[in-house]
């Protein structure tokens, strides 16, 4: 059976939230592991949904994965300008990668992005070992923007994420 795309079922958000965690924590995504306070905020897929749009991969009634979807000017944008729409914290379970969950979650938002009102552009920010993401990106068009690379954490030299962006 295909994967399926929907907006996240509130019963899902704590299998959702510790998906996430767990794919930032097993990547060695997290600088500081457990006591990251980033790891609050990716669990937090209640707080997430009350401002942004939560969507998740299925397949078999087995959650896959998910993506928060920031329409343009969403409280939950860390880098979308008037007119953009921006995806953040895509996490796909260790067990279910490789199969096309990442890319159909991506596809999803792209498609909510070109239906929102106004929105000419999809943003996103990624780290640098995020490669099978990097992938994923640029197979669908996006284009690396190193002028908008940006440090989360100034006092810290090496978390700058990257950016990309797509325009629609």
């Amino acid at each position: 059976m295909d994967i399926a795309i929907r907006p996240a079922d509130a019963a899902e958000y704590e299998a959702l939230g510790e998906i996430t965690a767990q794919a930032y924590l097993r990547d060695g995504l997290l600088d500081f592991g457990e006591s990251d306070s980033y790891l609050g905020e990716l669990r937090d897929v209640a707080g997430r949904a009350a401002a942004a749009d939560i969507l998740v991969a299925v397949r078999n009634g087995a959650l896959l994965g998910g993506v928060t979807f920031v329409p343009a000017g969403g409280p939950m944008a860390d880098i979308a300008r008037p007119g953009e729409a921006e995806i953040r914290m895509l996490a796909v379970d260790r067990a279910a990668r490789g199969q096309g969950a990442g890319e159909a979650l991506v596809r999803a938002c792209v498609e909510r992005a070109r239906a929102t009102a106004g929105c000419f552009r999809i943003v996103l920010s990624t780290q640098r070992t995020m490669l099978a993401a990097h992938r994923i990106y640029e197979r669908l068009g996006f284009v690396r923007t190193p002028e908008r690379d940006w440090n989360p954490l100034p006092e810290l030299d090496d978390i700058t994420l990257l950016t990309y962006q797509l325009t629609l």
